[in-house]
């Protein structure tokens, strides 16, 4: 078992589980590349490359939570206000298989478990949350910027606890699965925190210059009603 690698290692999850996880991840991505056909344009397109180095610089960053198990920035909720769910589950799913085919960053074997739980699971509570605060805060940067932070640090922890299922089903140590669902959330609470602090100063600060670029504000916003015009009777 390697105790440094990112995301989860081989072996934490048995070979079963970690096939149905593949299949799983494998149909979603399906999905949203079909569906992000439809939001690619001349805009989104060149800022998925930029969401996707900067997610995959920032998962450089990574805290040992259990052994074989690191936690560290996912980008899912990043990745969602700029350039929508389909596309960032793309993003965050590409990085994840170059991490893994390249640096070792997480098992092969469990290519599907990670890729459910950071670009799936992660990316998914974050247009959850993303869609319902910009309903109810202000479509400003600063209003932006808090959806980001809040968005941010529930998302991780879900992503967190899509391990511990994971874990539940298929786990090859003896560690307690109360502890472990423990250990990750009070840990990712954290994580969350630091990268909510992130993913609000760069959200705001795009949506500050170049407004047109964020996907949130784009087709999060209230449709303008214009009034039909009055006849005028002679």
């Amino acid at each position: 078992m390697d105790a440094h690698a990112m995301h989860i290692a081989n072996g934490i999850v048995d070979g079963p589980v970690s096939a149905i996880f593949v299949v799983f991840a494998v149909a979603v991505l399906a999905v949203c590349v079909v569906k992000a056909r439809a939001d690619l344009d001349d805009r989104l397109a060149p800022m998925a490359g930029l969401v996707a180095a900067f997610i995959f610089a920032v998962q450089m960053l990574n805290f040992q939570v259990l052994p074989g198990v690191s936690g560290h920035l996912l980008g899912g909720t990043l990745a969602v206000i700029l350039v929508g769910p389909w596309v960032g589950a793309l993003c965050v799913s590409t990085v994840l298989i170059v991490q893994c085919l390249l640096f070792a960053d997480g098992g092969l074997t469990a290519i599907g478990l990670n890729i459910t739980n950071m670009a799936i699971l992660g990316t998914a509570a974050g247009y959850l949350l993303v869609a319902g605060l910009l309903r109810l805060l202000p479509k400003t940067p600063g209003g932006l910027g808090a959806t980001a932070f809040i968005a941010s640090v529930v998302s991780v922890v879900i992503a967190s606890q899509g391990f511990v299922l994971e874990y539940a089903l298929g786990g090859t140590t003896d560690l307690s699965l109360p502890w472990i669902a423990g250990t990750m959330a009070g840990t990712h609470v954290l994580i969350g925190i630091g990268e909510g602090l992130i993913a609000a100063t760069t959200v705001a600060t795009v949506a500050r210059v170049r407004p047109d670029l964020v996907y949130a504000l784009r087709k999060f916003r209230k449709p303008v009603v214009t009034p039909a015009p009055t006849e005028v009777v002679a």
